[in-house]
């Protein structure tokens, strides 16, 4: 547990490192790096809910998904066990979607606190473990699903895979499509602010770890597979988020190599859309998720492995 952070009293923060000159505009020169909370055990897919100003966060190998207030800055336990929740998302409705790794779904919390299975099964054979999602515009649900919750007991129980590591779409009348199999590992995935791209992490990809982007059409096909970013090194990605100009907000840390220094790669790295990093805000801890959040959704919330962190930025996250 980090227990010896200590906010900059300078501004700019210095933990903001700006790699390209392009990120200045997006800095807010008096907005440093907060923690909010800490005590987790592996701290991920954070949403935010603007109408109770609340934050949701999975602790997965805690089984609990954890609630931050913003008026009080109390943390308290929103749902547990949580069957490993990992990543969390809204729907069109407002209501909470969420991957399940023990169970091997994804669900959605109706108003009255009850839960709605969407899909657990796809032709028949087990899930392995739904791990991030987004909803897009027509209501469908994207998700990836790759093997961490069926490989040990720390993020789910250990199981035989029934079936490929893929994204999968559901579509608004509930029907469930597997649209991507050829990526090792998928897990971040988020829309362009038009919804004509559809970027995918690729977080086992050799040698470098790698976000593909996918021209995303009117009816929810994908086409001419590109990559969008490459790690370049020992850096790996993700969960991440995409601001209103299309630039991706990555979580970010270190990709197991032993040459790899976490104290160089932990945190949030920002690339624009052409795929360049323009910068990088170091935390003490590995980054595995974030979302945008607060008022004007110009906060940037940050799940750090034991911590939850916070900084307000000169953008917005693409609604």
């Amino acid at each position: 547990m980090s227990d010896d952070f200590v906010p900059s009293a300078r501004y700019p923060d210095p933990r903001i490192e700006v790699l390209d000159e392009r990120f200045l505009k997006l800095r807010l020169f008096s907005a440093t790096v907060e923690r909010l909370a800490t005590g987790m055990r592996w701290a991920e897919g954070p949403v935010w809910f603007g109408d109770g100003r609340y934050l949701l966060v999975s602790d997965i190998p805690n089984d609990r998904i954890l609630r931050w207030d913003e008026a009080s800055g109390a943390l308290s336990e929103f749902r547990k066990p949580s069957n490993n929740a990992n990543g969390n998302y809204r729907d069109r409705q407002g209501r909470l979607l969420t991957c399940e790794h023990l169970t091997r779904r994804v669900t959605r919390t109706e108003y009255d606190g009850c839960i709605t299975v969407l899909a657990d099964r796809h032709e028949g054979r087990r899930l392995n473990s739904p791990n991030d999602l987004v909803c897009a515009k027509d209501g469908s649900i994207w998700f990836t699903d790759p093997l961490f919750g069926i490989s040990g007991y720390w993020e789910g129980e250990p199981a035989e895979p029934e079936l490929p590591q893929a994204v999968y779409r559901i579509a608004p009348d509930g029907s469930l499509r597997q649209v991507l199999t050829d990526l090792a590992a998928p897990n971040g995935l988020a829309f362009s602010p038009d919804e004509k791209i559809l970027y995918v992490v690729e977080s086992r990809a050799t040698p470098h770890r790698k976000i593909w982007a996918y021209e995303h059409a009117a009816d929810g096909t994908l086409s001419n597979k590109r990559l969008a970013v490459d790690a370049q090194g020992p850096g790996a990605f993700d969960g991440f988020r995409v601001d209103v100009e299309g630039n991706l907000w990555c979580g970010f840390g270190s990709n197991g190599a032993v040459d790899a220094d976490p104290a160089t790669l932990d945190g949030v790295r920002v690339f624009a859309p052409d795929g360049s990093a323009i910068a990088h805000i170091h935390l003490p801890e590995r980054c595995a998720n974030v979302c945008f959040g607060g008022r004007h959704r110009n906060r940037l919330f940050m799940a750090a492995s034991h911590s939850l962190y916070a900084m307000y930025v000169n953008t917005q996250g693409a609604p």
